[in-house]
């Protein structure tokens, strides 16, 4: 009878064995979910109701069956999401990769909605003046150890088990002359000793993970139809050569771009988003981002002094804590070509210091 326990230990150990790796990603943000709408100068008010958002009553999840089930006997008055003739397709320049879909922002906006929620994210940001949609910070709760204490205990007491690690994505929309263009990027915190004594963890940015940028884009792509197959081949196509330059001069730094206007003010946007800075605003008639830096302290205030369940809140945000505003100025510089460079809140010139951390950070993301 001694051996039954034993038995049953090594049985739980042995069914767990594939969990990590078969479920690499199973994200859970710390919030409930907010009640969505779509926006409404991206959506033209109709009669139907297909982006109805259905009743969770209280739950905090909203699962694609659900709102497939609420909406299939509603009728329709416009048509499908997605052109049947065309799908999605991945475009590269330099290091970054976009997705292109044959359909409007429009019919974009509510699916990308749609896709954080599913793969465990609230939607903490909706800005259709930019086309941005991000997501708050969350966890992928693969990465904690799926050992027999976890396994047994952890649908009990799974508020427990935490991870060091924390994402966010932001997508970006944009109206692209052979599609909608869907943008993604992402930005990492993880939490590490203050002390000698290891008795605080601070919360601190962590480089942007460009093979978990992939691995969205490549749900993504599902998600607009992509059989695996082809969105996997799409995603590993070849890396295109250096498209930008940093050319510097006694007044600061400037990027020259080998790519017309259209191309460089999209690539400009996305890289924004990568190095971290919130885009409030953007002029495209001037090629002009209004932007700032978003600090990582303030964007996560985290106070780990707090006990272990304060820091399961570490997402709470500053918002009195702004950083000045700058500009972002994309230039058409003919024969092909285009120039970014970086301007003061009110359009004056920047200091040389800030032009050139800033013109660095983004050559890294656009070369």
């Amino acid at each position: 009878m001694r051996l039954l326990p034993l038995f049953l230990m090594v049985t739980l150990a042995a069914s767990g064995c594939g969990i990590v790796e078969s479920k690499k990603i199973d994200y859970k943000s710390s919030n409930k979910l907010p009640t969505l709408e779509i926006p409404p100068d991206l959506v033209a008010p109709t009669a139907d109701n297909r982006y109805a958002i259905p009743d969770t009553e209280g739950s905090g999840t909203a699962t694609l069956s659900t709102y497939s089930a609420e909406r299939k006997a509603a009728p329709s008055g416009t048509p499908s999401l997605l052109p049947a003739q065309d799908k999605a397709r991945i475009e590269r320049a330099g290091t970054q990769r976009w997705l292109v879909v044959q359909a409007t922002p429009q019919q974009v906006w509510p699916v990308i909605k749609d896709f954080w929620q599913e793969n465990g994210f609230i939607v903490n940001l909706e800005s259709p003046e930019t086309g941005v949609i991000e997501t708050d910070w969350a966890e992928n709760r693969a990465k904690i150890p799926q050992d027999v204490i976890r396994r047994t205990l952890g649908k009990v007491l799974d508020g427990l088990y935490s991870t060091a690690e924390r994402d966010k994505f932001r997508t970006r929309i944009e109206a692209g002359s052979g599609g909608t263009e869907i943008y993604l990027s992402h930005r990492g915190m993880m939490e590490v000793y203050a002390t000698e004594g290891k008795d605080k963890t601070v919360w601190q940015p962590r480089p942007a993970d460009p093979e978990l940028e992939a691995e969205m884009l490549r749900r993504l792509m599902l998600r607009f139809g992509v059989e695996e197959n082809r969105a996997q081949t799409l995603l590993t196509a070849k890396q295109t050569p250096d498209q930008a330059r940093v050319i510097r001069d006694a007044g600061g730094s400037l990027l020259e771009m080998d790519e017309g206007f259209d191309r460089a003010w999209r690539r400009v946007g996305l890289a924004l988003d990568r190095v971290g800075f919130a885009v409030e605003d953007r002029d495209r008639s001037k090629g002009t981002y209004f932007v700032r830096y978003i600090d990582p302290d303030a964007d996560n205030a985290s106070k780990r002094d707090e006990g272990m369940f304060a820091k399961l809140a570490f997402w709470r945000s500053k918002k009195d804590q702004a950083s000045p505003q700058l500009q972002i100025v994309v230039d058409e510089a003919g024969e092909g070509k285009s120039r970014v460079r970086v301007a003061g809140g009110e359009g004056r010139a920047a200091d040389a210091a800030t032009q050139n951390r800033i013109i660095n950070l983004l050559h890294k993301e656009l070369k």
